[in-house]
Formats: structure tokens, C-alpha cells, sequence
């Protein structure tokens, strides 16, 4: 979705779902998402679930720490630091030797 579009359909809504119940988007995409929701049952309906979904991965892993060769393929998968000190996307898969 383009950031000035304030129309939203429901591929656009349901793909951007989970990062609408993270609560990682902008004020401007949530509030499209949220002008979406209150007039599409089938939208609301897989928000209510995917709200659902969240709370039961985040009770079920609540009380154990992801293994640390977990975290730091995630990370790499994520994020590098830069020459620079900079961050950029990784565009390469890295593999962790075990140590």
C-alpha cells in the first residue's frame, strides 16, 4: 500500500494484518487499516483471529527463551552492521558454525 493511498483493500488489509495487530505501522496505515476494518466483516473477522493467534504464542512462549543460535541466525537474517557503524538489510543468508 502506497503511504498516501488512504483506501485499503482487502489483500492490502489481510497482508498487512499482523503488522497492524504488532502495532508496527505507521498512524497513517493504521488508521486506513482501521477505516478498512470498520466496514469489512471478513477483514475483521481474520483480525479478531490473527489478535487471538498472538496471545496464545506469546502466553505458550512467555517462559522460554529462544536458544541463542536461534537469536543470532535471526539477527544476521535481519540486520548488519556496516563498514560504518551503519545498519542494512542482509541480503545474504549467513550460516553460524556451531562453536
Amino acid at each position: 500500500m502506497s503511504h498516501d493511498d488512504a483506501n485499503m483493500d482487502c489483500s492490502q488489509a489481510l497482508y498487512r494484518m499482523m503488522e497492524y495487530v504488532d502495532g508496527e505501522m505507521t498512524p497513517e496505515d493504521t488508521q486506513a487499516l482501521r477505516e478498512h476494518l470498520s466496514g469489512c466483516a471478513p477483514c475483521l473477522a481474520e483480525r479478531d483471529i490473527d489478535q487471538v493467534l498472538r496471545q496464545i504464542v506469546q502466553r505458550s512462549c512467555a517462559c522460554e527463551p529462544a536458544p541463542p543460535r536461534l537469536r543470532a541466525t535471526i539477527m544476521q537474517r535481519i540486520t548488519t552492521i556496516c563498514d560504518d557503524g551503519s545498519w542494512s538489510e542482509v541480503t545474504q543468508v549467513r550460516h553460524i558454525t556451531e562453536g
